[in-house]
């Protein structure tokens, strides 16, 4: 028997209930600070600072405080989300009870919500409940590591289960995406790519290069990384300094299809040129996967080599010359 885990906690703040206030006898400074600039809002507003709020511009003043205290930019949300303001309170709390609900910490909470304002007036049982219930029973991303999903791709939370997530993973789960190369929490950022628009060009593009379908899906499979990446930014500019100035064969590609995760101008190009202005060379990954300081100090050695092989050439030479002038002159 098959038991599917769904996540709606009983303790969810319901959207439009009635919180009663609570005194912590130990306030922190974030909370002194916003009670007092609500104090100084409510003395300028009320001719009775001691009534309660009922004064809609000092709700919404409220609502802008509270979630700056959570680091969201109150312009940029209402600028990207303007259901944000009419929205009352409870429903920015329900989704951070939500969010915090499946592990997520209050600083990664507020990075998240500052990069998709959309999520502050999001329905948690209708809009993120349904992904972390698809993650868990369909994708089998572990409990502790669905936050980690959602950390790493927060998009995942503005995605429809049925429209986008689902029609993905099973192109994924069919391109090789199973069973010990299935989606991790280290990728499940590939879920939120069209099928159409993002991953077959991508697949083509490598196809067209000259390899295979099955050296394709093996390539992705092993690097997935690989469908992340840009054909305009990333792909083409790289095959085209690899071929033209490395002169470099697609087979090594193959068998190190990392070199696309690493920085054209900043690693590639520059250990090339170093490698080439002293006539050396070096498989992709000796070249790339080493740090600085490291293929410096490899650099280093070869040249100390070389040196090291020209100055036993030349002894060599003029040890020849002078025996052939002893014969010569024996003679």
């Amino acid at each position: 028997m098959i038991i599917r885990l769904q996540f709606f906690p009983q303790t969810l703040i319901p959207l439009h209930s009635t919180l009663s206030p609570v005194k912590n006898p130990n306030p922190s400074p974030n909370c002194t600070k916003q009670s007092q600039l609500l104090d100084g809002f409510r003395n300028s507003l009320s001719p009775h600072p001691n009534t309660p709020i009922s004064d809609s511009g000092l709700r919404f003043r409220q609502k802008l405080l509270y979630i700056e205290n959570l680091k969201v930019n109150s312009s940029k949300a209402l600028h990207k989300n303007p259901n944000f303001r009419s929205a009352p309170l409870d429903t920015v709390k329900s989704v951070e009870k939500c969010l915090c609900s499946m592990g997520i910490q209050r600083s990664a909470l507020g990075r998240i919500l500052d990069m998709h304002p959309q999520l502050l007036t999001s329905d948690p049982y209708n809009d993120l409940y349904p992904v972390f219930d698809f993650l868990f029973n369909e994708v089998h991303i572990p409990f502790p590591d669905i936050q980690k999903s959602i950390i790493r791709c927060p998009r995942l939370l503005l995605c429809s289960v049925d429209d986008q997530l689902r029609p993905t993973f099973y192109f994924l789960k069919k391109l090789g995406f199973s069973g010990p190369h299935a989606i991790t929490c280290q990728n499940t950022l590939l879920l939120v790519s069209s099928v159409e628009d993002t991953l077959v060009p991508k697949l083509e593009y490598l196809q067209n290069l000259g390899f295979s379908y099955k050296e394709v899906v093996k390539m992705v499979v092993r690097s997935p990384g690989l469908l992340t990446f840009s054909i305009e930014k990333n792909f083409q500019p790289k095959v085209e300094y690899f071929l033209d100035e490395m002169k470099g064969d697609l087979a090594e590609l193959k068998r190190f299809p990392q070199y696309f995760s690493f920085s054209l101008e900043g690693k590639i190009k520059p250990r090339h040129r170093l490698l080439a202005e002293h006539g050396f060379s070096l498989p992709l990954p000796e070249m790339l996967k080493v740090s600085d300081g490291e293929f410096n100090l490899r650099l280093i050695e070869m040249r100390l080599q070389l040196a090291d092989e020209r100055y036993l050439d030349c002894v060599s030479e003029n040890q020849d010359g002078n025996k052939w002038r002893h014969d010569l002159t024996r003679r």
